[in-house]
């Protein structure tokens, strides 16, 4: 499956008979020490203090039906594939609910114009700069590890830096920005899965998960329409470290996978006619801090 989004935020694995909520945790900043110390004097203890943030998760699944005689008579390993297809259906589905929850964010911008109606034009540096700009003043933190991509749940560091996540049809219009320098040319720094490059302290990450607005913006002639008039809107997603939250995609306990195959009988199915795949899961992906991430809404080149 094509799992990009379920690497980065906030990450907390779900163990089973531990009810149906979850909580994230973490530190208020300290406030800044601007009062000189008088000589002999301590200064004034500060408490700590942490936020809470509860999340109520919500269950999803699905079922593949298989006959016997598909079983029997088909030529393709049906119950094979029918497994297959079903782990890469739960791990994408919960890909694009999390992508419908981040491009719902409320720090936007737009590639031109102040809707997204009025969108027809392309990414551009001066726009990152924006972005990076608000991110910085509302001191969020660059990106400095993400979940492993092993089979073990976990994290591993990666160099310090905002994540920009979009289509693949931004690919292009990525690429013609000034200064981008493609993976190829990064040296020592170690590629993510689906990244393509980096712009300043943007690394772009692409995957045709990431569904754009379909004719939601401007007039057009020369960028990518569904039917040709309006342009579609790509938002491109900047993140910083902890601006979302999600129940991890992996671990023995993330996802029950049922399969029966064919020919067990019993009460409903008196000659084992059916058997099935399917697979359930509790899941939940949420933003931790609306100004920790920022939507940038642009329009892809027609190529």
């Amino acid at each position: 499956p094509v799992i990009v989004l379920g690497r980065f935020g906030m990450t907390k694995p779900m163990p089973k008979n531990k009810a149906e909520k979850v909580k994230f945790r973490r530190p208020v900043p300290l406030p800044l020490a601007k009062t000189p110390l008088t000589e002999g004097s301590p200064p004034a203890s500060i408490a700590m203090a942490y936020e809470d943030i509860e999340v109520t998760l919500d269950q999803y699944g699905s079922v593949v039906e298989i006959t016997d005689k598909v079983a029997d008579m088909a030529e393709d390993p049906v119950l094979k594939d029918a497994t297959e297809l079903s782990d890469e259906q739960h791990a994408e589905t919960f890909e694009s609910l999390t992508w419908g929850i981040l491009r719902a964010g409320t720090n936007v911008f737009y590639g031109n114009g102040a809707a997204r109606s009025a969108v027809n034009t392309t990414i551009s540096l001066a726009k990152q700069r924006a972005v990076t700009r608000l991110l910085k003043n509302e001191r969020a933190k660059k990106v400095t590890k993400v979940v492993s991509s092993s089979v073990k749940y976990g994290t591993e560091a990666i160099d310090a830096a905002f994540i920009g996540l979009a289509h693949t049809n931004m690919e292009s219009d990525i690429r013609n920005m000034d200064g981008f320098v493609p993976t190829e040319k990064y040296g020592s720094m170690k590629a993510m899965p689906f990244e393509i490059g980096k712009v300043e302290d943007v690394r772009y990450i692409l995957t045709p998960v990431l569904e754009p607005f379909a004719d939601a913006g401007g007039a057009t002639s020369t960028m990518v329409s569904t039917t040709g008039t309006n342009a579609d809107v790509y938002p491109v997603i900047y993140l910083g470290k902890d601006a979302f939250g999600h129940v991890p995609l992996k671990g023995k306990e993330g996802v029950d996978l049922k399969v029966r195959e064919p020919g067990v009988i019993d009460s409903t199915d008196k000659l084992g006619q059916k058997g099935w795949v399917g697979w359930k899961a509790y899941w939940k992906a949420f933003i931790a801090n609306q100004m920790w991430m920022a939507r940038l809404e642009v329009t892809a080149t027609d190529l």
